[in-house]
């Protein structure tokens, strides 16, 4: 069955545990078993002692570890800065190449919105909620998109080949993230259908599930997507998938709370096309779209665009959001189906507007039906609109007319026609007529939209943000005047074409014979309307009489400023108005609303009757009200409904019958005001008082509704004990007071934060705060790298961040660094490194030290193993405890890559700044003494010059024996010599050292990765400066052999010491044992001695007597031989015999078995 996959399983019915249909069930089954027991009780209260403490210590060790995991779920409450309107939710589909990223963004876009997209680039946005949103964007296989998605994503979906493992671009990108602050990481498992065997793929989960959660945290969410039917993902996994996406709850991060971004989902390039053509290379002035994220931005604060550096923001305003929530705007393009899906970059979209301009998407959906010759010149000519960069009355304005070969010429601009003329006429006489502002209005915007045009639908909606979109510089045409000149010129849409011809005589005979339809009643309302006119006095005081003529009349009012501007920029097109049509139903409209004057239409009303004019009276300010909504009156009664304010009366208090007295109250029944004097001889002003009749009487709902409210929170106040004394259920609990209370203040900030400008004008707004997160903006730069927009790859992030005003500067920062333990070699100071700082990515030359004990930072060559040291760098200013990660490349160089391994060198955080550095390096000075007076020495070598001597007198020297001296003053010869005194003497073999200090001066180099301004096949292939070790191996440069750093063999001769020597007069005072009992032996004299020569007789003898020595030592030779012959041929036999012995044992050993088995045989056999 392997098409029932794709299809949803059958689920099983669940029995109903919870509702009116469960509590049913469960009390006629408590009454079947005969249990008569209150079921409004629980259990504990029914029968306390069985839930009653044993074990103390138990109960304790209960009570803490139920603390300990409520301790540990809470966090830190963070104020919420999530606006109203968030912007959409942003999810990277990270991954290697082959995991099946692009088929899963398909995926998720067709669960979410029904629609195939063929083409994945760039951003794309969808409607998932009501109040949801999210970007979907795919990374591709390079470190610096890698980078860049970190620093924004809100979601990372992790993409993982389970048939081969974890790669090295995941475990990168986690070490990314927990850098740059972490966001919610899901795993997603692909290729599961590659594993066959059902316990291989049981274990290989398990084991990339652990893994993962060893990366992320234990019980990170891992999605197993188990394959591909019909060249998709199952249904239920990836509607399983979409939901939890949906529901996500993130956590504001840091760096993101403090620094507003957006990412980039459309680019545009508005440099005059004249310029480019003249200079291809000229920068370029562009427009950047996106939406506000993190915290509002400001158009004085820089930005950093990440790949290609720092720039000015010359132009920010807000345009309508392309693809808003559901309810909150009102439908502007074609279909409603396309606001769901939102992708510029990959040509879904349909009509984009824009600040200045409607984009039309021609290649959408509708090109691939067969077109007319009509259609096919009206997409002709839009296009042709499109392309032009100049409006058409600038054209026309600009163009000259010369009629003579030799005469001046004639610009069209300085030419006008006696017909413009006539119109200036038409139109004076036209405000001169008795038509108020709101005939002009309603006549100018009804006539904007044809009847058939789509922008028709709730075009009162529509008119107010129809301001945003119009034009300022003329460069596209409007679509309603292109609809309505295609209608009039006959180069209207296919469908429509085919019957035009009939529809035109249809409309001339209907429009021939309308005037004679209902003349009666039109007379009748002619006749009302101008009663109406005359008599409508509310009219001539405020203007406008209802709330919703006066909003009709704002969005009539900016209808015709958007109608304006459109027929300022049209120029070729004139949009055809029926003039007294819309007169007529702008009166018609008008008469209805006012209906409220009339009793009924067979008469106006009077108005100089006494009953008329009461009707009146509510609409003036110098009217008499109600008692209870008198302007004083509601402001005593508002001070004496205030808790903290005094309240005069006489009462009595119910409980104790102590009676009060206080201030007397005059009533005026004129005024039916409340005039409270206060009583001069009162002592208790400040006790309560019940309100007599007249005064509850005279309240209003809102303070009758106060009055409850205080007396209910009364009530709590005293009934409801919040300190635990409440009904006890027999349970511990624990104290979270301070915890309830900080998340309490927390949530008050946010709440005060969401009010504080929730009450402004939008634009005032704007001014004050910035522009807000979640707003659709619109970026403009100036003198951009042409190289941006020629080599622009949709496939690679555009990140703008936003920087703050010390982040703008550039000077010394120092960090704290750690080499990460998976990359292989170790960092050498001096070498060139990558750095990702806050949104920025650079190339600078760091030095390392160590922090002493002294707070000296001491120069260190190379960075240790697993340790952390310090790191001082030339880069941008960025905040404390920022962290940031180090590259020595960001090249996807396969041969590299097999080298390194893991790219990722170091991690760390910035922890200091400073416009100086103090990092010391250690410098040995070597000298030699050529010169020894007992405890003072002249040393050479040390120095060059007496002017170096001179900085150094009184310094610190040491020999290598340890004795310690100091540099007195220096010596003419040899040039840099001193004398130096020391605690003892020293030797001329002796060498001399000079510990010194000196400050090592860091490299000002600091250069932004531009990857964004290379080729599309050189985007990863960015290089900056190359360390000296790569230098030397390309050129094949080998260092030459120092003679010093060389190991030989080392060559000691002995020291020869001089005899002791002890004076005469020593010792004569030394006693005996201790004089010396010999005289110095003299090898001279030894030498010089007389030889012996012996007689011929001691000569025999001493010959004698070595030939007795010789033979005695030849004997005990042979003696010592045969003995060890003896012993051998003894041991050989003691073997022997022991053979022999184990060889007879084990003979009789067999005759003793064979004798008992018999035996035994012999008894079996008796016994059966």
């Amino acid at each position: 069955m392997p098409d029932e996959e794709g299809m949803d399983k059958r689920k099983s019915h669940r029995a109903r545990q919870s509702g009116v249909k469960a509590e049913k069930k469960k009390n006629k089954a408590k009454k079947d078993s005969g249990n008569t027991k209150d079921l409004s009780l629980s259990a504990r209260q029914r029968n306390p002692k069985a839930f009653a403490i044993n074990s103390a210590q138990r109960a304790e060790r209960n009570f803490r570890r139920k603390e300990d995991l409520t301790a540990k779920k809470q966090h830190i409450p963070v104020v919420d800065q999530t606006p109203d309107e968030p912007p959409p939710v942003l999810i990277a589909v990270v991954g290697p190449p082959k995991v099946g990223k692009t088929t899963l963004i398909n995926n998720l876009i067709k669960n979410f919105t029904r629609t195939n997209v063929t083409d994945i680039r760039g951003p794309i946005t969808i409607v998932t909620s009501k109040k949801r949103r999210i970007t979907l964007l795919e990374c591709n296989n390079d470190i610096n998109s890698m980078i860049d998605i970190a620093k924004c994503a809100d979601l990372v979906l992790l993409l993982c080949d389970a048939s081969y493992g974890f790669e090295m671009e995941i475990f990168e990108f986690l070490n990314i993230c927990q850098v740059h602050g972490m966001p919610k990481i899901m795993g997603v498992l692909t290729h599961l259908d590659m594993i066959k065997n059902p316990k291989q793929l049981r274990k290989r989960k398990k084991e990339l599930k652990h893994r993962f959660w060893t990366e992320v945290y234990d019980g990170a969410k891992l999605f197993y997507l188990s394959g591909l039917l019909h060249g998709e993902y199952l249904r239920n996994e990836v509607k399983n998938l979409g939901r939890f996406i949906s529901v996500m709850k993130f956590r504001p991060l840091s760096w993101r709370g403090a620094h507003s971004y957006l990412l980039v989902d459309r680019v545009e390039d508005v440099t005059n096309t004249d310029t480019i053509r003249r200079n291809p290379k000229c920068d370029r002035e562009i427009v950047l779209y996106g939406y506000v994220r993190g915290v509002p931005i400001k158009q004085e604060n820089m930005v950093h665009i990440a790949g290609m550096g720092d720039a000015r923001i010359e132009e920010l305003s807000v345009i309508p959001d392309p693809c808003p929530l559901p309810g909150t705007e009102k439908k502007r393009s074609l279909l409603e189906k396309e606001r769901l899906l939102y992708a510029p970059m990959s040509g879904v979209g349909g009509i984009v507007y824009d600040k200045d301009a409607v984009y039309i998407e021609l290649q959408g959906s509708h090109s691939h039906k067969e077109k007319t010759a009509e259609a096919a010149e009206q997409e002709q000519l839009v296009s042709k609109i499109i392309d032009k960069k100049q409006t058409v009355d600038m054209q026309i304005e600009e163009q000259e007319f010369r009629l003579f070969s030799d005469g001046t010429a004639i610009k069209s601009k300085d030419f006008k026609e006696d017909s413009d003329l006539d119109e200036e006429q038409d139109a004076n006489e036209e405000d001169d007529s008795g038509l108020d502002d709101e005939d002009d209005t309603s006549f100018k915007s009804g006539g904007e939209f044809s009847d058939d045009d789509w922008r028709g639908e709730d075009s009162e909606d529509e008119q107010p943000e129809s301001d945003n979109n119009s034009s300022d510089d003329g460069e596209y045409q409007n679509v309603s005047e292109l609809k309505s000149k295609g209608k009039h010129t006959g180069e209207g849409d296919s469908e429509q074409q085919s019957a035009d011809s009939d529809q035109e005589e249809e409309k001339m005979l209907a429009n021939s014979l309308s005037w004679k339809e209902n003349l009666a009643q039109k007379a009748r309302e002619s006749y009302l309307q101008r009663h109406s006119e005359a008599k409508n006095v509310m009219r001539l005081v405020y203007g406008c009489y209802m709330q919703n003529e006066s909003k009709k009349n704002n969005n009539d009012k900016e209808s015709i400023k958007d109608s304006d501007s459109e027929e300022e920029l049209g120029g070729l097109f004139k949009v055809v108005a029926k003039k007294q049509n819309d007169l007529q139903r702008d009166k018609d409209i008008r008469d209805k609303m006012e209906n409220c004057f009339f009793e009924d239409y067979s008469g106006a009303r009077n108005w100089l009757e006494e009953k008329n004019k009461t009707v009146l009276k509510n609409c003036f300010v110098t009217g008499k009200w109600k008692a209870s909504e008198d302007a004083e009156t509601l402001l005593r009664l508002d001070d004496l409904s205030d808790a903290e304010s005094e309240v005069y009366g006489d009462f009595e208090d119910l409980e104790t019958g102590e009676k009060h007295h206080g201030n007397n109250q005059k009533t005026d029944s004129k005024d039916i005001g409340m005039e409270i004097a206060p009583n001069e001889n009162s002592a208790e002003n400040t006790r309560k008082r019940r309100m007599t009749r007249v005064e509850e009487d005279n309240l209003t709902k809102a303070e009758l509704m106060a009055k409850k409210l205080k007396l209910k929170a009364k009530f709590d106040a005293e009934y409801d004990n919040n300190d635990g004394s409440k009904e006890d259920d027999g349970r511990i609990k624990g104290d979270h007071d301070y915890y309830e209370a900080l998340k309490a203040d927390v949530e008050k900030q946010s709440e005060l934060n969401k009010t504080e400008f929730s009450n402004l004008d939008p634009l005032l707004r704007i001014q004050i705060e910035g522009f807000r997160p979640g707003l659709y903006v619109r970026l403009g730069f100036r003198a951009i790298a042409a190289e941006f927009i020629e080599n622009f790859d949709p496939s690679y992030p555009v990140l703008i961040g936003g920087l703050n005003l010390t982040e703008e500067n550039i000077g010394y920062v120092n960090c704290k660094v750690k080499k990460h333990r998976w990359y292989k070699k170790i960092l050498k100071t001096g070498d060139p490194l990558i750095i990702s700082l806050g949104w920025r990515r650079f190339q600078t030359v760091p030095i390392y030290a160590k922090i002493e004990d002294n707070f000296r930072h001491r120069y260190l060559k190379y960075t240790p193993n697993h340790v952390t040291c310090s790191m001082t760098f030339w880069g941008p200013i960025t905040p404390q405890n920022t962290g940031f990660l180090a590259l020595q490349t960001v090249r996807h160089d396969l041969d590299e890559m097999k080298r390194l391994g893991f790219r990722i060198a170091a991690t760390g955080s910035v922890s200091e700044l400073d416009k100086s550095t103090q990092i010391m390096k250690k410098l040995k000075l070597v000298g030699h003494p050529f010169k020894i007076y007992k405890k003072s020495a002249f040393i050479k070598g040390m120095f060059n010059t007496a002017l170096e001597v001179a900085k150094f007198i009184g310094a610190k020297i040491k020999t290598v024996s340890g004795i310690r001296g100091q540099i007195k003053k220096a010596c003419h010869e040899p040039e840099g010599s001193f004398r130096a005194t020391f605690e003892d003497k020293i030797l001329l073999s002796d060498i001399v050292f000079c510990r010194t200090w000196f400050r090592v001066d860091i490299q000002r180099f600091y250069a932004p990765i531009t990857s964004l301004l290379l080729p599309a096949e050189q985007k990863s292939q960015w290089q900056g400066m190359k360390t000296l070790g790569q230098l030397k191996r390309e050129r094949n440069i080998r260092n030459d052999a120092q003679p010093d750093s060389q190991y030989t063999d080392i060559k000691r001769e002995p020291k020869v010491f001089k005899p002791l020597a002890i004076p005469k007069a020593l010792q004569r005072a030394l006693p005996y044992k201790d004089k010396p009992k010999l005289g110095p032996t003299d090898k001279v004299k030894e030498m010089e001695r007389i030889a012996v020569i012996r007689s011929p007789h001691e000569q025999k003898v001493a010959k004698m007597m070595k030939m007795i020595e010789t033979n005695y030592r030849e004997k005990r030779k042979h003696d010592r031989i045969e003995t060890k012959l003896r012993l051998k041929q003894f041991r050989a036999q003691k073997r022997l015999e022991e053979m022999r012995k184990i060889k007879r044992e084990k003979e009789v050993r067999k005759k003793v078995s064979r004798a008992i088995s018999k035996m035994r045989k012999k008894q079996e056999s008796q016994a059966t």
